[in-house]
C-alpha cells in the first residue's frame, strides 16, 4: 500500500498542473483516437492483461489516460482499482476529476461524496486541498436542489482551504 501511496504522491505531483487546470477551467470531451498508437498505454495495457491485479500498472495507466483525455477508460481503470483497494481515497478523487472531464456531474460528485467518506482521519492534513475542492464541487452541484447542504459542505471546503476565493463567493451568494 505505501508503494501505491508513494505512486500517487508522484503522479499527483507529476499532475498536479492538471488537477489545478480541472479546478479552474472546462476541460474539452476527447475519444482520444490516437491511443491506440501510444505506446505508453499500449505498454501499460500489457502489463495489466499479465496482471490485472497490479495496482500499480492500472494506476499508472489510469494516469496514462487521463493525459490523453480518454475519460471513458480513464474512469475504468480507476474503477478496477477502487474494487481492488476499497480504502484507498485517492482513486475515488481521480475517479471525479475523470467525471468532472467528461462533462458526467452526477458521477463526479457522487465519486467525490465517496473520497470524502474514505480519507482516513490521518490523511486528512496531506489532502486539505482536495478535500476542500470535493467539498467545493458538491456545494456548488447541490446549490439549487438542496441550499441547506451546499452550505454545509462550502463551509467545510472554506475550513480547508480558506484561500480559495471561489468557495469564498459560492458561500457569500448561499448565505445571501
Amino acid at each position: 500500500m505505501s508503494k501505491i501511496n508513494s505512486l500517487f504522491l508522484g503522479l499527483i505531483l507529476a499532475g498536479s498542473v492538471g488537477l489545478v487546470n480541472a479546478q479552474t477551467t472546462q476541460p474539452e470531451t476527447s475519444t482520444a483516437t490516437s491511443q491506440s498508437t501510444n505506446p505508453t498505454i499500449e505498454g501499460l495495457k500489457k502489463q495489466v492483461e499479465a496482471n490485472p491485479k497490479d495496482t500499480e500498472s492500472l494506476a499508472k495507466l489510469a494516469a496514462a489516460y487521463q493525459d490523453a483525455s480518454d475519460w471513458t477508460n480513464a474512469i475504468d481503470t480507476w474503477k478496477k482499482i477502487s474494487a481492488l483497494l476499497p480504502d484507498w481515497a485517492p482513486s475515488y478523487y481521480s475517479q471525479a476529476y475523470a467525471y468532472q472531464s467528461a462533462k458526467d456531474d452526477a458521477n463526479a460528485k457522487l465519486a467525490y461524496e465517496k473520497y470524502i467518506a474514505t480519507i482516513k482521519p490521518e490523511e486528512v492534513e496531506q489532502n486539505k486541498k482536495n478535500l476542500a475542492y470535493a467539498y467545493f464541487y458538491i456545494a456548488f452541484a447541490e446549490q439549487k436542489t438542496d441550499p441547506n447542504k451546499a452550505k454545509e459542505h462550502i463551509a467545510k471546503s472554506i475550513q480547508y482551504d480558506p484561500s480559495n476565493e471561489d468557495a469564498v463567493k459560492l458561500s457569500k451568494a448561499l448565505n445571501s
